[in-house]
């Protein structure tokens, strides 16, 4: 077993988020929501909850669709929405890993996670000051809704209680993204996540302009817009919507 990762498996998970135990975190976690600034978005004040609950550096949301691509986002501060962002930027991560496991990834050493896992995001994540990431998959049967991570400026894991805390603010954030479905704010329309349909769109149409301007396929088409947002430290919403408006020609040329 790798030092740098500390797994939960697949029973433990299970017990962990099922109980009398769980509802009393659930019931813990909706009492530190409520104590945040209302004017904050529902998702900003679970990220800045979190981190007062798990002694962490920061905190992000990313609701995502079933093939990975993000829509609503949210984090806890702007260095930790960098951070979030990068692992779409470029395609690695420990978001991205438990979204696509459906489990808990628990990296308590991301010097470590550079050698094996992810070369490209743990170093620019260090860069950032973040030492370790716990990734936790929302999701409620086989529905994937996204994907909350928290940041901690030191390496270790967490302990038995911040990670049964830790599993409590991803299933009241799962039901805080269902509510927003059932009441219309946002939808998709194959059921496999909830997210901004909008910028879900932009992003698609952007891939798509891309693909014909440089003859590429799609696929290499996120490529570019990646590799662009990365260069550049913009968002991918940035690039897409340059993209869309005719601002941006990723061959070189701009308005």
């Amino acid at each position: 077993m790798d030092a740098w990762f500390h797994p939960v498996g697949a029973e433990a998970f299970e017990v962990m988020t099922s109980g009398g135990g769980a509802d009393k975190h659930r019931a813990v976690v909706r009492g530190l929501i409520d104590r945040q600034p209302d004017h904050l978005d529902l998702l900003q004040r679970v990220c800045r909850a979190a981190v007062g609950a798990l002694s962490a550096c920061g905190a992000g949301i990313s609701v995502m669709t079933a093939d990975g691509t993000r829509g609503v986002s949210a984090a806890s501060d702007p260095v930790s929405e960098r951070i979030e962002e990068l692992q779409f930027v470029l395609g690695e991560g420990p978001c991205l890993d438990a979204f696509a496991s459906r489990r808990p990834v628990l990296t308590i050493d991301l010097s470590a996670a550079a050698t094996y896992q992810w070369p490209v995001y743990a170093p620019a994540a260090q860069d950032g000051g973040v030492r370790a990431v716990f990734a936790f998959p929302l999701q409620v049967g086989a529905v994937r809704l996204g994907v909350i991570d928290i940041f901690r400026d030191r390496v270790g894991p967490l302990t038995d209680e911040e990670l049964r805390t830790a599993l409590g603010f991803a299933e009241v954030t799962v039901e805080a993204l269902l509510d927003r479905q059932a009441n219309g704010h946002f939808r998709d329309g194959d059921g496999a996540a909830v997210l901004a349909v909008g910028r879900r769109a932009e992003l698609f149409q952007a891939q798509g302009m891309v693909m014909v301007q440089l003859g590429v396929s799609i696929g290499e088409a996120l490529a570019r817009i990646r590799a662009y947002a990365y260069a550049e430290n913009l968002s991918l919403d940035d690039v897409a919507r340059d993209v869309v408006n005719r601002r941006l020609r990723l061959d070189g040329d701009t308005e």
